[in-house]
């Protein structure tokens, strides 16, 4: 997936921008007979916490004939997190790992130095309808990681901690949250959780992470006397504990954020780094051939764009 600049909207009123430091309404594209919004990197906030990419793919009913193809292409500096809601992806990578990811699983793939994977819907689920949904976010690596080994883990979703309250629950998918840690290990502190409202119900956000941003997937929340539809992006002012409430009917949101990096991420097509000149390179690379290719996926490929 390509990195596409847009505009975002400006801050609400008063009253939000008392909790809210910034806005993101997600630009959409179509990518393969289905919607993806992209809220992350924008033209004005490349990264919450470790996070530098947002993609929220669907909801949609890919219909009969119709698949995800997402061939062979490369990464460096960054670990992709894919989470769906629903739908399957075969995940094949230049390591020799094939996977489908499940709904509510956790793929966690860490490129570092460079890694190359495909995204396809699996062969026996082609020819019949079938729902998609998910996100799929990219965790720009620290300082002194970015060249690390490339790996892969997946987490099955019934090792993820999840908690209950009045009105409220969740799951934490990476970091920790309500006295619960997930399994899920990355390279900085991050926080990723999946958190759902019943009507009328109010959750306090802690504010003990250095970033946090809301990702409205369902409903719509009200936050410091604001309500926000769906497919916002609501970055949070640091340091202080922000309550969200559903408005309306029941909400889900993405809770997202983590220690700022504190040093300048770029970003190219499928590459991140502090060095312009890596990802210079790693575009070479792949022009000559010189990653490694995916085993069971070796005769595609994406190109390397014209740009």
């Amino acid at each position: 997936m390509s990195f596409f600049p847009g505009n975002d909207p400006r801050p609400g009123d008063r009253k939000a921008t008392d909790a809210i430091e910034m806005l993101i309404l997600p630009r959409t594209s179509d990518i393969g007979g289905f919607e993806v919004r992209r809220a992350l990197p924008s033209a004005r906030r490349r990264l919450v916490g470790p996070f530098i990419f947002l993609d929220r793919m669907g909801p949609a009913v890919l219909r009969s004939g119709h698949a995800i193809d997402v061939k062979p292409h490369p990464h460096i500096g960054l670990a992709t997190v894919t989470y769906l809601f629903d739908g399957r992806i075969r995940h094949r990578d230049s390591l020799g790992t094939e996977m489908v990811i499940e709904p509510g699983d956790v793929n966690l793939m860490t490129a570092g130095s460079g890694i190359v994977h495909s995204e396809r819907t699996p062969r026996e689920l082609r020819g019949s309808p079938m729902a998609v949904s998910g996100l799929q976010t990219w965790l720009a690596l620290p300082d002194g990681k970015e060249e690390i080994a490339p790996r892969f883990e997946n987490t099955a979703r019934a090792a993820l901690p999840e908690f209950e309250g009045e009105g409220v629950s969740g799951r934490i998918v990476i970091g920790k949250l309500e006295g619960l840690v997930s399994p899920v290990v990355t390279q900085s502190p991050t926080l990723y959780a999946d958190i759902k409202l019943a009507k009328g119900a109010a959750w306090r956000i802690p504010a003990d992470t250095e970033e946090r941003a809301v990702y409205v997937l369902e409903g719509s929340v009200s936050i410091a006397g604001d309500t926000f539809p769906a497919d916002r992006l609501l970055v949070l002012r640091p340091g202080d504990a922000v309550v969200v409430e559903a408005a309306g009917g029941r909400a889900r949101i993405m809770l997202l954020g983590g220690d700022a990096l504190g040093s300048r991420r770029f970003i190219w097509w499928n590459f991140v780094s502090s060095s312009r000149e890596r990802i210079e390179q790693a575009k070479e690379e792949w022009r000559t051939a010189r990653f490694d290719i995916v085993p069971g996926d070796e005769n595609e490929f994406v190109p390397l764009p014209e740009r």
